[in-house]
This record gives structure tokens, sequence and C-alpha cells, in this order.
């Protein structure tokens, strides 16, 4: 008999189908059943040994909300047996609903039950519960995981202990994951806890990989890659990777026709074990970061999401280093002006953020010209160096991918089509905070902002505190402007302000959209009751403004 090893995760939903993801412990039909008779199957395909399945739901009626079981070749798997958690729902969005988009980046998998866990409070686990302690209050309706869903280069204690039962902990990559197989222990470990697996059973999510999906600096710079490339586990460690991400969250991104449409899962579908082909896509992934593409569009109403891949679509080579490579700059232009008039907001989700703190964004600027051969062999020896050390590698150490975001940016926020607002939502820097652009050579009819909200779940050391702090401040900016004019770095196409924080902790911001008005709250996960009487955390709201009244 088939059992549900994880899942359900809710991942598409519109006004009429969606899409709900598991992992079985053996091949079978996966079905789901709503209580207004809509639903749907799929046989589940194998990659590795694990057994999954997308399945489509159809007939589900706009402005509706439905509750839903699964079952594995005709037995009920979900809800599971006991369980105190609301049922799991299917909520089909009516054509005039707002959209609520909730976002974060950067989780460790919660402690287990019964263990202090060292963090502080699961903002995502505190947003289950909260939703589950009153089911038919506010939620979002979507939320957006914006990279470093899993730590394959910082594994949990208990995964640690399961490693070393595997294999000699003393042989590379030690403590890190090595294979597919320990890439599902991370998803297992990180999607397993009850509240959160209620949580992403019942809000459809949409998600993106950034570096500790893979490892930390991953596609850093040219001579990174080739480092690594030398290395006798590294090949194994990126395509396992690359296959584990694409099964575990890029298929759920996924419509219920592009997945109809896409070759590699009718290819995997179609032969009793997919392993081979799921390979081969990722070897061709890694060899030509052109020949796939990882970002995708999803539309909700009248709000539009890009989310960017600013990982593997990278050029590396120093003269011509982009974030972007041609054809994924091309797709995401055309993207952003397509159709003129057709979204009321515009969202780019971008792990790593666009607009950094001053200082942060010179050095990174200074520290890619020095990489270049700038200053000379000497100086590039060592900015490569400092580069892997501080992890200098956001949109700001490629300039001209920078400049070539803030033109685009500007050209789709004005005119009198333009959408109320154009957010860059990203992750990735351990806290928060609101950053507004603005063009010496125009003004943008939409309100332009940078919203970074991490870690949802992580370590935020005093030195992240006070650095960022820093950074913010007038003395970094003068600082930043020497390190310029060292690295001979001409102006900025933008010039930027935070109008909001920084903010620090486990946290998530949510963009509430109706109309063309947009409020954003950002709150923080805190522990809840009377101090030593084992309350749940709660989400505190730390910030809450109008964006576009």
């Amino acid at each position: 008999m088939a059992g549900l090893r994880l899942g359900p995760l809710l991942r598409y939903a519109d006004g009429s189908s969606a899409t709900v993801w598991v992992e079985a412990s053996r091949p079978c039909t996966a079905e789901v059943r709503c209580t207004d008779g809509a639903g749907g199957s799929a046989r589940t395909f194998q990659v590795a040994g694990h057994h999954y399945a997308l399945v489509p739901v159809s007939g589900l009626t706009p402005g509706t909300t439905a509750a839903y079981e699964v079952l594995l070749d005709g037995a009920r798997v979900w809800p599971l047996p006991g369980s105190r958690l609301p049922a799991s729902v299917i909520r089909s969005p009516g054509p005039d609903d707002g959209v609520r988009v909730a976002f974060g980046s950067c989780r460790w998998a919660a402690a287990p039950p019964g263990e202090e866990d060292p963090v502080g409070p699961d903002a995502l686990g505190t947003l289950a519960a909260r939703i589950a302690a009153d089911p038919d209050g506010e939620r979002p309706d979507v939320l957006l995981l914006l990279g470093d869903q899993v730590y394959a280069d910082e594994t949990s204690d208990g995964t640690r202990r399961w490693l070393a039962a595997r294999r000699d902990l003393r042989d590379p990559p030690g403590t890190e994951v090595a294979d597919y197989e320990e890439y599902t222990r991370l998803y297992y470990e990180s999607w397993l806890a009850p509240e959160v697996r209620w949580l992403l059973s019942t809000v459809p999510s949409c998600m993106i990989f950034d570096d500790h999906d893979v490892i930390d600096d991953w596609n850093t710079s040219a001579s990174w890659v080739a480092d690594m490339r030398a290395t006798d586990w590294w090949r194994e460690r990126l395509l396992s990777g690359l296959m584990s991400y694409w099964a575990y969250q890029h298929l759920g991104n996924l419509s219920p026709a592009e997945l109809a449409a896409d070759p590699l899962l009718t290819a995997v579908r179609a032969t009793p074990d997919g392993t081979d082909a799921l390979r081969a896509f990722a070897a061709k992934a890694d060899a030509d970061p052109g020949a796939v593409r990882w970002s995708y569009r999803r539309d909700f109403g009248r709000v539009r999401l890009l989310m960017v891949d600013t990982r593997a679509a990278r050029v590396l080579d120093e003269e011509r280093r982009a974030m972007l490579d041609p054809d994924e700059a091309a797709w995401l232009r055309e993207q952003m002006l397509d159709t003129p008039g057709s979204c009321d907001h515009l969202l780019v989700g971008s792990s790593l953020p666009w607009l950094l703190p001053h200082l942060v964004h010179d050095v990174e600027g200074w520290n890619a010209a020095l990489c270049r051969g700038e200053r000379g062999a000497r100086w590039a020896r060592f900015g490569e160096r400092l580069r892997r050390a501080a992890d200098l590698e956001h949109w700001s150490a490629f300039r001209s991918s920078f400049d070539a975001l803030a033109g685009l940016l500007a050209e789709t926020g004005t005119g009198p089509q333009a959408p109320a607002t154009v957010c860059v939502l990203s992750g990735d820097v351990h806290h928060a905070y609101v950053a507004e652009p603005s063009w010496a050579d125009r003004a943008p009819d939409a309100r332009v902002v940078q919203l970074t909200c991490s870690p949802v779940h992580n370590s935020v050391p005093l030195s992240i505190r006070l650095g960022f702090r820093f950074g913010w401040s007038a003395a970094a900016r003068a600082l930043g402007r020497a390190f310029a004019r060292h690295g001979r770095l001409g102006r900025s196409a933008v010039r930027w302000r935070r109008t909001g924080g920084p903010w620090f902790g486990n946290q998530l911001m949510t963009l509430t959209l109706r109309g063309r008005s947009a409020r954003l709250r950002l709150e923080r996960a805190r522990p809840g009751g009377r101090a030593g009487d084992g309350a749940a955390s709660v989400l505190r709201t730390v910030v809450e403004t109008d964006l576009a009244p």
C-alpha cells in the first residue's frame, strides 16, 4: 500500500484549476477530491527511487473555497489521521478579488519538537499557527519563497547524524549533502513539521532557488566555477541539486497547461525511471545556462509576478559579466513590457536585492572592477579572494545588468498605462528594508520600490546587524564613493534612498493588492504568551504602510 511520504503542497491555483504536489512511498495513482466535486488524478513518476505526482485539479468555481483530501490508489492519506489542524482547502479567486502576497527567504528547518530553537521562532510555522487558529480569517493568497528553501551546505545536527550513518564524513563534502538522496532528506526535514506541512497544503506557493539550495556563492565567478569543477565531488552535488530543485520546487511553479506541454516532464513520465532523463537535463543546464529557463511568470488577475533566476543564468566571463544571459534578459524585458495596461501591479521576484545599502553596492562594483583587471593583476587576485570571502555577487557586482534593470523598471513604470506599483521582491541579506530609486532623466508614473525581507528562519549575528546599519548611513555612503573612485566606476544610472528599515529577526512581508492600491506589512515572529508558559510564537506587526493609496 502506498503511503504519503511528503506533501501535499498546493502549488498553482487560479479561478478554475490548481495543482497539488505529493511524494509517495511507491508507484501509485494520486488523486485529489474536493468537497465541491472538483478534483483530478495523476500517476506518479520516479526519480532516483522517489515517487512524485503533480495532480491537476479542475472544475473549481471562482470565488469559492473547497476542502480537499488526497488518496493514493484509492486509500485516503490526507488529512492525516488524528490531525488537529483544519482541513486543507483550495481557494479559487474571483475575478474582482484582491491579492495578498506574503514573501521571504532563507529558512533553516525548524528544530524538532521539544528542542529549543537556537535562532528563534520560525516565521513560516508561526504564520501557519495563526491561520490554523482562525481558518476563516486573513491569509495569504500566495506565498513567495525567494531562495534558500534548503541549505545543502549548512546541515542540521539531525541530518549530520543521518549522513554519518550513510557515509564517512571525513571525505568531501563532509557534512554537506553529496547526492540526490541526501537532498531529499533536506526537503523531508524542512517540509515535514506539522504546521508548515499544513500551511503548504492550503496556501499556494511560488519558489525560486538561491545559492544555499546548492552551495554558498554558487556561480559567483568563472574562477570559482573552475575551482569547483576540479574537485571530485562537485559534479554530483550540482546535478543532484538541480534535479531535486526541478522535482521539489520548479515543477510546482508551472500551470497545468505548462505542465502538460513540458517536454522533460513528458519524457520522465514516459519511462519507469526518469532519473537518466532528468540527469541529462541537469547536465545540459550546467553546461549551457542559456539552454534552460528556470524563470517563470504567474498572473494573479491584474497582478503580474515575474520570478527571475539570478543564479544559474549568469554570464561569468570577466569582460562581459551579466546577471542574466542575453536570452534570459530578453525574456524578462518581453514579460515586463507585455501588453501595456494589462496589470495594475508588477512584481519582480529576485532572490538577490537589486538595491543594497550604498556602501555594499559601491564595494561590490569596486570589487568587480578589480577582478576585471581595472587596477592590474595583483589587485585582480585580491579582488577574487575578497569576492568569495564577502559574498560580493549581487546585482551591483554586475554593473551592466544593474543599469539595464534600472532602465527597464523605469520604462515599465512610465506612461499612462503604467502599473500603479513596480516592486522588486528580494531576500538573501538577512534583514528587511524598503528602498526607493530615482532617475535623473525621468520620473516614473508608477511607484518603484525595492522590498527586501529575510530571513524567514535563520541566524542574524550581531556583526550582520551592525554592518548593515552602518552600510545605510551617510558616513558609509561617503566611504562607498571612495571605493567607487578607486575602481574607476562611472555614475550609476539610478540613485536610491532607504525609506524603511533596517529591520532584523525572523520575518515575513505581505503585500495586499486591490485594484490599484497596495499596502505593505512587515511581521516578525516572536515568542508568544507569558514567559515560561510554553505558548506558541506569534507574528507581530513591525510596520504597515501604503505604497499606493
